[in-house]
């Protein structure tokens, strides 16, 4: 089974950079789409983006278009998020996730495994 880790989060001012990675150390993610949510507190889990196994399809949503960006290395059996021009909103507990297929829009409810999270806040 899938154990999915991220790692990271962090501290960052508004206008900074984070690069976010998940990965599994006993398991290929080769066959696997990975998708990126987030969840604020108080707030419904967002799907943020997602990638195809072979790295040929992504989907962001709207809020994070243009500025983040999804990919993924098979060889080293990592996804990964970068995250640039942050804003405070941004702000939440980041999630990877993973299934066969990276759809539009990214739901929760279609993936069925997930990492622990990792905290991303943006604050001066």
């Amino acid at each position: 089974q899938l154990q999915l880790v991220e790692s990271g989060g962090g501290l960052v001012q508004p206008g900074g950079s984070l690069r976010l990675s998940c990965a599994d150390s006993g398991f290929t993610l080769d066959y696997y789409a990975i998708a990126w949510f987030r969840q604020a507190p108080g707030k419904e889990r967002e799907g943020v983006s997602c990638i195809s196994s072979s790295g040929g399809r992504t989907n962001y949503a709207d809020s994070v278009k243009g500025r983040f960006t999804i990919s993924r290395d098979n060889a080293k059996n990592t996804v990964y998020l970068q995250m640039n021009s942050l804003k405070p909103e941004d702000t939440a507990v980041y999630y990877c996730a993973a299934d066969l297929i990276c759809d539009e829009p990214v739901l929760a409810n279609e993936y069925d495994y997930w990492g622990q999270g990792t905290q991303v806040t943006v604050s001066s």
